[in-house]
């Protein structure tokens, strides 16, 4: 009878630890889930672009905590620019398209970085033209460069035949954030509103 209760524990014993080693294998399948298939630059965890408050053209101040929620893009261009930021901010549009319904749950940003030229109206006129849910943001001369410093994004004027009439070189490309507010992507300028649509359905569809 003792021979027997002693099996049994050791066999108990061996199950529970069987238990233990499968549920230890499930969780490290878990940790070793692959990442998701971007075609942007995944830099989930980043130290950078983590927070952004400037005003909107209504003169309401802005920060990435009001779209939390939403799959967020957010580039850094001016008014003027002839042809990176106009393509950019249409892609982005387009891509909303693309998405259809999900569409309603991406936010574009478009920040200045010619505070100089850009005004508040300007500004506000300018992103319509590309949807109307789409915020232009603003700040003085000294809160753009800390938001640009935030988001290691270069900017600098080049002198044009007039004093106003100069352009502005800048970082061509857009940081994304997920529905929990945390930046995850930096795409690349040309990449395409299709790879832009692809990145953000995985977005989209990940759980809060």
């Amino acid at each position: 009878m003792l021979q027997t209760l002693t099996r049994r524990s050791v066999l108990l014993r061996m199950a529970a630890a069987a238990l233990v080693a499968s549920i230890g294998l499930l969780a490290g399948c878990d940790a070793a889930a692959p990442k998701p298939a971007f075609k942007a630059v995944d830099i989930t965890g980043a130290e950078y672009a983590r927070t952004l408050a400037l005003s909107d053209g209504d003169g309401q101040r802005r920060t990435l905590a009001d779209f939390k929620g939403k799959v967020v893009v957010v580039f850094f261009g001016y008014t003027q620019c002839p042809d990176v930021c106009p393509t950019t901010m249409a892609e982005l549009a387009e891509v909303k398209r693309k998405l259809g319904p999900d569409g309603a749950r991406v936010q574009g940003i478009f920040v200045s970085v010619d505070p100089d030229r850009d005004s508040a109206a300007l500004l506000k006129a300018y992103v319509a033209n590309f949807g109307p849910d789409i915020v232009g943001l603003r700040g003085s001369a000294e809160e753009t460069r800390a938001a640009a410093k935030e988001f290691k994004v270069f900017y600098a004027k080049v002198p044009g035949k007039t004093e106003t009439s100069y352009t502005v070189d800048h970082t061509a490309g857009s940081y994304v954030f997920d529905i929990q507010g945390r930046v995850r992507l930096f795409t690349r300028y040309g990449s395409g509103a299709q790879a832009l649509a692809d990145d953000l359905k995985i977005l989209l569809a990940e759980k809060p």
